[in-house]
């Protein structure tokens, strides 16, 4: 019998050899279950062989081979062993976290397939139906009937957003005839080229470059400012390579920015099916997206970084949506770049990858700038009339500010109020408040299990730690000393909300954070209540700071901006200025000029006056130089060696041995290794952390130095309690 080598979910950096009857090369990348220790596990079969390493007598049989689904294809095979080499990850565990979790699980057979996507279609009959017609009382009943009339069809993947009594409203309109239920099935690709606005020049020019490349690999790098139209530029090369039935892949970093640019998408291009692939799906929900790409049904393929590894049968573009965005890095399991992987997907396929973003990353800047990408540059607002907004800074030293709030910004949100425009407050911490104090002895809440403060949520009468979920009562009185005066210090998103209640009693006000999104359809909510024109400000984190669309938005107040200026991370005034830029990009979209205020005590500081020109790529040049000369990324590459213990000294311990063992290598000279120190949160989830530093002026060099030093590493003994990983590429230090 054959031997197949079948990558497993184990952590052991190897491949699993079995016997297996009947097998041939047209089943590498099939699913197979087999026996290990007493258990049966599912897994890929990577390669066949007709010999093993193991001696035969201790070889075990393979059991079912699934031939129901087609193979993983030979280039997402590759990908995987390249995330496993270059992340010096288990190939298993790379492979094995990349599928659906259903396909993961060694119970799955193929009967367990999912029911093919359900939609509900308007009938003649109700496409004669207006929104009046439906009782204004069940508000349910009529976002589901304006999704219907909007888009002709409705999923359940939107449905379920919006109520969970939606599948009862929809049987209700079609037993009184309004609309039908219908499986999906593949359709030639129809586009409502009707709704396609004519491209601004800037726009055309883009979407040309881009066509005359659509056969090579080409990384363009699609600079655009806020409300220039790239998604306009998505859609229109997305046209072409969709008439060609090519699929294209859309990666967004946010699961919250998935329903406006799904609708976008829908509407554009009604007769392809799209297919969702986001945390916020079930397993049956995501396994049936995942087979419609893998068969080429699906057209379109919108995902948040996961998405990456999706099979395409007929690949044709790739698009990076704010490309610059930190949550395209995984920070735990095997810590991949999902925008880097990208870009060798699409040199694996020979396609043009598109990295967009108003803001893009000061990495692929300089790809660009040294002409491995190509930059392509959007200056001008896609409205004719639609101007970037004028950018104000608030000196909060000589202006006095009341529950965190300066005069000037109360002044404009009340004028904002009087022309009946909305207005958005930002503020990036959300809770009550960051601190809660004892003004006699000076003691401050802090979690016990990491080394952070406790959030006040005073609403839930709760403390709360953002890092590892713990919660407690807030305290009658200091536990430290007894007085029970003790105060919450700073401000988060409900402290402002409270105070623009009490300052504004008749607008309303609409608080945007992780905590009032929990609910599964609380998002899309809040998004038609604001799209519908029935809230007044927004309060809100940077859930609201990049890729939304609010045309009657006037007025950004940024607060609390300035604990980014002088942090320890070398990337932090680049994730502010890039932050900024996109929330300030919210205002003034349409006809409505936009005026921003920022609240510093730093009016004169290079970021900001440079933030008030808007000038991106005279920000880009100073940071590259100041980058260069302190030796960062991305003139060198580095690697961190973490680990974590019970004890902090276990961990430091733990990583001077593995500095020790470093030197021993032959590309040690290749490479410089700093000190291990304490993390910067040294304590998280009850463990203490270090990490090792590991940089390098050549990504070959360091990738060699980390191989020899992974391997060496991995043969130490054991330490009870002690974990260790390596995150190459890190974006946290």
């Amino acid at each position: 019998m054959a031997v197949i080598h079948v990558a497993l979910d184990v952590p052991v950096d190897r491949l699993f050899d079995y016997l297996a009857p009947d097998v041939s090369p047209a089943d590498i990348g099939r699913y197979v279950r087999v026996p290990f220790g007493n258990r049966k596990l599912a897994g890929i079969i990577l390669s066949i062989s007709d010999s093993s390493l193991v001696p035969s007598e201790k070889l075990k049989t393979a059991g079912l081979i699934d031939r129901e689904i087609p193979p993983l294809p030979p280039p997402l095979l590759e990908l995987f062993k390249f995330c496993s080499r270059y992340y010096h990850y288990p190939i298993g565990q790379v492979v094995m976290s990349a599928l659906p979790a259903l396909l993961r699980k060694s119970g799955y057979t193929p009967d367990r397939l999912p029911r093919p996507i359900q939609e509900w279609t308007l009938t003649d009959a109700g496409r004669a139906i207006t929104l009046p017609d439906i009782p204004s009382r069940s508000k349910s009943k009529r976002q589901i009937f304006s999704l219907l009339l909007e888009n002709g069809t409705i999923t359940a993947e939107t449905y379920k957003t919006i109520s969970p009594h939606s599948r009862k409203l929809l049987r209700e309109f079609k037993d009184q005839g309004w609309i039908e239920q219908r499986t999906v099935s593949l359709k030639e690709s129809s586009f409502n080229t009707a709704s396609a606005p004519v491209p601004t020049a800037e726009q055309a020019h883009a979407i040309s470059e881009i066509l005359d490349r659509t056969g090579t690999f080409t990384p363009w790098l699609l600079h655009g400012i806020t409300g220039s139209g790239k998604t306009e530029v998505y859609l229109q090369v997305a046209a072409s390579l969709l008439a060609q039935q090519k699929q294209i892949l859309i990666l967004i970093p946010e699961i919250n920015l998935t329903p406006q640019l799904e609708t976008t998408f829908r509407k554009r291009f009604p007769g392809t099916i799209l297919v969702s692939l986001h945390s916020g799906l079930n397993n049956s929900e995501r396994l049936q997206g995942w087979l419609q790409a893998h068969n080429g049904k699906a057209g379109i393929i919108l995902g948040t970084r996961l998405a990456i590894f999706t099979p395409m049968l007929k690949p044709g573009l790739i698009i990076v949506d704010e490309e610059q965005d930190h949550s395209f890095k995984q920070q735990d399991g095997l810590r991949y770049s999902a925008r880097d992987l990208a870009v060798y997907r699409a040199r694996q396929a020979n396609i043009p990858v598109i990295l967009g973003s108003a803001t893009p990353s000061l990495e692929s800047y300089h790809q660009a700038g040294i002409s491995r990408y190509r930059l392509l540059q959007l200056h001008t607002r896609a409205i004719s009339q639609a101007v970037l907004p004028a950018i104000h800074c608030i000196d909060t030293r000589t202006t006095p500010v009341h529950e965190g709030l300066s005069d000037p910004i109360l002044d404009a949100l009340n004028r904002s109020l009087e022309q009946k425009q909305q207005s958005l407050v930002f503020i990036n911490r959300r809770g009550y408040s960051p601190v809660l104090l004892c003004k006699s002895c000076r003691w401050i809440a802090t979690c016990k299990r990491c080394s952070s403060r406790l959030v006040v949520h005073l609403r839930e009468r709760q403390l709360r730690c953002h890092y590892c979920g713990d919660q407690q009562p807030i305290m009658p009185a200091c536990p430290q000393c007894g007085d029970p005066d003790i105060l919450p210090c700073g401000h988060g998103t409900q402290r402002i909300e409270s105070a623009l209640a009490r300052q504004f009693p008749k607008a309303r006000i609409l608080r945007v954070d992780r905590d009032s999104i929990r609910h599964k359809a609380a998002w899309q909510t809040m998004l038609d209540t604001i799209h519908q024109g029935k809230v007044d400000i927004l309060v809100g984190t940077q859930l609201l700071a990049k890729g939304h669309d609010f045309p009657n938005l006037a007025l950004v107040c940024v607060l609390n901006a300035d604990s980014s200026l002088y942090s320890t991370d070398f990337r932090a005034e680049e994730h502010l200025f890039s932050q900024l830029i996109q929330v300030a990009g919210r205002a003034g979209r349409a006809h409505i000029p936009g005026t921003v205020l920022i609240q510093t005590e730093f009016p004169q500081h290079p970021l900001y006056q440079t933030l008030i020109r808007q000038d991106y790529a005279a920000y880009a040049q100073i940071q590259l130089k100041e980058r260069q000369s302190a030796g960062f990324p991305p003139f060198v590459y580095l690697a961190v060696l973490r680990a974590e213990a019970p004890l902090l000294a276990d961990a430091l311990e733990f990583l001077h041995q593995t500095a020790k063992i470093a030197t021993t290598s032959k590309e040690y000279t290749h490479t410089q290794l700093f000190d291990p120190v304490p993390a910067h949160m040294t304590r998280l989830k009850g463990l203490e952390r270090a990490q090792l530093l590991v940089q390098a002026s050549s990504r070959t060099r360091l990738q060699i130095f980390l191989g020899d030093w992974c391997q060496r590493i991995a043969a130490l003994p054991p330490r009870k309690k002690l974990r260790w990983h390596l995150d190459i590429d890190p974006l946290m230090l």
